[in-house]
């Protein structure tokens, strides 16, 4: 089969390297002159609403998916009128606007912080007069990695913020004291069949993942329960084909829903060494119309992004239970260059094996 896929970095070169082995072959469309799936399979250089290079794509494929959830909407459309497109192109308009996240979380009953949308810096202290301080304001669209948010502690640090962002469409958050971060990544097929991997826990710096624990300690059945039942709703919901991840905190009162990922996702990394089917082979297998791969965990697994230097690859290596993922990236500060997964079978050797990584 055939695999098209809508960008060429790293989640596109881990989706190749999973593919290869079934049979698989890849095109990516990528505008990038760097392209880290370049080792698993063709290119095509172009932006990605370039018309003439979206056909190509249609072209050169049977299904088609992506691995870069800020493609435009219209260009999964236009996909979508000749090749199977999965997941669905409304995932793309859902997950590119904070607000209508936020919204369609809520009307599937899944709690989530206290927002409202504001337009200026009027409307944004109005909002405030509601959320109250600390606050976090965000753009509306086209945030990751910590992008397009700004924290808000003090009235005087609203304009600021304002003038940072930029002028777009604006979303008020109420700040959370969360306990921690979690993920729950779960996998829907063409048939409905579901699956859902055990909930980690996350650790961000910088509004970047640095670091992801598998399955997430001392986690209360209940809260684990429901992470996965947020999931089967979103995907049911959309009617979704693929792997998608939420992000959550977990407060004192529960769950609360942060964001979605409508594609593979840096918090399942851990599943390529650490679960018996991994995030990127399961995601080609629900593409393709394949049954799902088991997902339960080996063990627990502790994944390390490496994040613009890289550390001595030997010392990487020498950590025990260590395998090394890198993605052929030029050094730049903030940039992904890697990952390291160590896996153990317990929690202890786990604490001992993240001591001897020199991240």
């Amino acid at each position: 089969m055939r695999i098209g896929v809508l960008g060429g970095g790293q989640l596109g070169r881990m989706l190749g390297l999973a593919g290869r082995p079934l049979g698989f072959t890849f095109t990516f469309l990528d505008p990038a002159d760097e392209c880290p799936a370049a080792i698993a399979g063709d290119v095509i250089r172009a932006p990605f609403d370039d018309p003439a290079a979206l056909d190509r794509l249609a072209e050169t494929s049977d299904v088609i998916t992506w691995e870069f959830e800020n493609v435009p909407e219209p260009s999964a459309m236009r996909l979508a009128e000749s090749r199977a497109v999965h997941p669905p192109s409304r995932a793309l308009g859902v997950s590119q606007n904070r607000l209508l996240e936020k919204q369609s979380f809520a009307r599937l009953g899944i709690p989530v912080v206290r927002h409202a949308a504001a337009k200026d810096e009027a409307g944004t202290r109005r909002a405030l007069e509601t959320i109250g301080l600390p606050a976090v304001i965000k753009t509306q669209r086209m945030g990751y990695d910590g992008r397009g948010q700004r924290v808000v502690r003090a009235v005087a640090d609203v304009a600021p913020a304002i003038a940072a962002l930029g002028d777009a469409p604006l979303i008020v958050e109420a700040f959370v004291p969360f306990r921690r971060e979690l993920s729950v990544i779960a996998v829907r097929s063409r048939r409905a069949e579901i699956a859902c991997y055990p909930i980690v826990e996350n650790h961000h710096a910088d509004g970047i993942l640095r670091r992801s624990l598998a399955p997430a300690p001392d986690l209360a059945p209940a809260l684990a329960a429901a992470a996965e039942r947020y999931a089967r709703a979103v995907l049911e919901d959309l009617d979704y084909v693929g792997v998608l991840a939420i992000e959550l905190f977990e407060t004192d009162g529960g769950l609360l829903a942060n964001e979605m990922a409508p594609r593979v996702h840096n918090s399942g990394h851990w599943s390529i060494e650490g679960a018996e089917t991994s995030q990127f082979e399961n995601h080609l297998r629900a593409i393709s119309g394949l049954p799902l791969g088991a997902t339960a965990a080996r063990g627990v697994s502790a994944m390390v992004n490496l994040i613009g230097t890289m550390p001595d690859l030997a010392l990487l290596l020498a950590a025990p239970g260590a395998h090394v993922h890198l993605y052929g990236k030029t050094p730049r500060p903030g940039r992904k260059l890697g990952h390291v997964t160590l896996r153990a079978d317990d929690r202890t050797a786990l604490a001992r094996a993240l001591e001897a990584l020199p991240v």
